[in-house]
């Protein structure tokens, strides 16, 4: 049973290794900053890290977390949501493995579930740890750097930074499509009360602070 376990535990292992240098090769020419093979690779380590500590599979979090954004480099089905392209990508590449279908399913349901947008129920722990790695990345210093990077792609001329008489959302509905400080107020603040693990949620109100000092310091370099 131990040389069987050690054999399961080694292979996995080189699959992760043969993944992690395959999804970076895919990343190589993706040209997005924020959601690239650096936010990859963060979400990757955070979420094992998380793993460890919340006691899920180390091996299911990690081939989820680095094949939770393979749909953005898609260059078909460009109306699907990146989350589904991402999940017809990564079982591509777990049929090459030939990982076990319920470890597939395992993994599949994670990527699935991982999107903010499509409000998909985590119902293993396993996908809980990757949406709570993923989720942090837009928290924290990094997400002030993802945030910048993310507005500035997607403004257009008519885009202001801030709202010019209410910057901080106190009288108008916030609106990210017109004032890029918006998304702090449509998304960004509300993310870390979406954490469901321990782990995830004792970083998230770290990393939140950040933010809220961040915004205060604007604040007072703005009245200034």
């Amino acid at each position: 049973m131990i040389s069987q376990s050690y054999e399961v535990q080694s292979m996995e292992s080189q699959v992760l290794l043969d993944t992690y240098a395959e999804v970076q090769r895919r990343f190589a020419h993706f040209n997005d900053p924020a959601h690239g093979w650096e936010h990859v690779e963060r979400v990757y380590k955070l979420a094992l890290h998380i793993a460890d500590q919340e006691g899920a599979d180390s091996f299911i979090v990690g081939m989820a977390a680095l094949m939770h954004d393979l749909g953005r480099i898609s260059n078909s089905d460009s109306i699907k949501h990146h989350a589904d392209l991402s999940e017809r990508a990564a079982a591509e590449i777990l049929a090459i493995h030939q990982v076990a279908p319920e470890t597939q399913e395992a993994i599949l349901h994670a990527i699935a579930a991982h999107s903010f947008s499509r409000n998909i129920e985590a119902r293993t722990l396993e996908a809980r740890v990757v949406r709570d790695a993923d989720r942090l990345d837009s928290l924290g210093a990094i997400g002030v750097l993802r945030w910048a990077i993310t507005a500035t792609i997607r403004r257009t001329p008519r885009t202001r930074t801030y709202h010019p008489s209410d910057p901080f959302a106190e009288q108008h509905h916030p609106d990210d499509s017109s004032y890029m400080l918006d998304h702090f107020f449509t998304k960004l603040l509300k993310v870390s009360d979406s954490m469901t693990t321990e782990t995830g949620r004792r970083i998230a109100r770290r990393r939140a602070n950040f933010m809220l000092d961040y915004l205060d310091e604007l604040k007072s370099e703005l009245d200034a």
